[in-house]
Order: C-alpha cells, then structure tokens, then sequence
C-alpha cells in the first residue's frame, strides 16, 4: 500500500502519494490548468523539467513556484490561479 500526504489545493484538502511532486499532486486531484495566461487560456506543466515555466503556482503563499520542479509535502497549501 502506497503512503499518503494530505495537502490543501485550492482551500479543499487532497490525498496524494508521499513523494511526488507538485505537479504530480495537481493531477492526483484531477487538475489540469494551473493558471492562465494573459489572454485568459488554461496553463499546465509542460516539460517537466522547469523549463517552460507554465506549472506556476502559488505554495504556502510565495507566488511563481514551479509545480514540477517543488516536492509535495504534508500540510502544504497550494493555490492555483
């Protein structure tokens, strides 16, 4: 059985798998978008790897952190855009 961290993502608590990252959690939660551009389109992880810069959100309230590149830990507090 796979161990389990709770994190809150939008104010809503979620279970997800101890280890994985941001991203990772994000889509455990069934989210895709993470914020949207300027022009008001839906934006989501893309390399992987923090290089296309598109993961962004907000973690226990400092703002533009790369979801894919930011382990997911128990108590965090995630917010998206």
């Amino acid at each position: 059985m796979e161990d389990k961290i709770v994190l809150q993502i939008d104010g809503q608590p979620h279970a997800v798998p101890a280890g994985c990252s941001v991203a990772a959690a994000l889509a455990h939660a069934g989210l895709i978008a993470t914020r949207r551009s300027v022009s008001g389109q839906p934006r989501a992880a893309f390399c992987g790897m923090g290089q296309c810069q598109e993961c962004q959100v907000m973690i226990d309230g400092v703002a533009n952190r790369l979801a894919c590149m930011s382990p997911a830990t128990a108590g965090m507090v995630i917010a998206t855009t």
